[in-house]
């Protein structure tokens, strides 16, 4: 059997030589689109809080901002690590969650418990636009 196909394919160079050529091209415009459809968002839902009090020193920011901000969002649902570091002028809250969560109902959950925080006066934490990485791709 692979004597005959190595024998054929001996004799119609050309014909082999044109059916990989268009298998090439017909590969090269279909592999962008499915590469990004079969390769899984393995990063966990993130949500991170950054939040600036510019003319202060770290240990301020820290005891004021980041602890604030930690209390408030200790005992949220799903959450699994919570990491946070404090700059000058700087207060940065990284939220983790479970695999398998979305991302939207983690920063909903965030949101909710935003609330609860004491901030200093004019000090506002937002959410970085990061979070959102699971994005849906179209299926043509």
């Amino acid at each position: 059997m692979i004597h005959r196909i190595v024998h054929f394919a001996l004799r119609q160079r050309f014909l082999v030589l044109m059916v990989t050529v268009l298998m090439v091209i017909v590969g090269g415009l279909v592999f962008p689109a499915n590469a990004r459809r079969r390769l899984p968002d393995l990063s966990p839902p993130m949500v991170e809080l950054i939040t600036q009090w510019p003319g202060h020193a770290a240990e301020e920011v820290e005891r004021l901002t980041t602890l604030q901000l930690e209390l408030a969002m200790n005992g949220t649902p799903h959450l699994q690590v919570m990491r946070s570091i404090s700059l000058y002028g700087l207060s940065d809250v990284r939220l983790t969650f479970e695999e398998g969560g979305r991302s939207l109902f983690a920063r909903q959950l965030v949101f909710q418990r935003l609330s609860d925080a004491t901030l200093p006066q004019g000090v506002i934490a937002s959410m970085s636009r990061f979070s959102v990485q699971r994005t849906r791709l179209p299926l043509c």
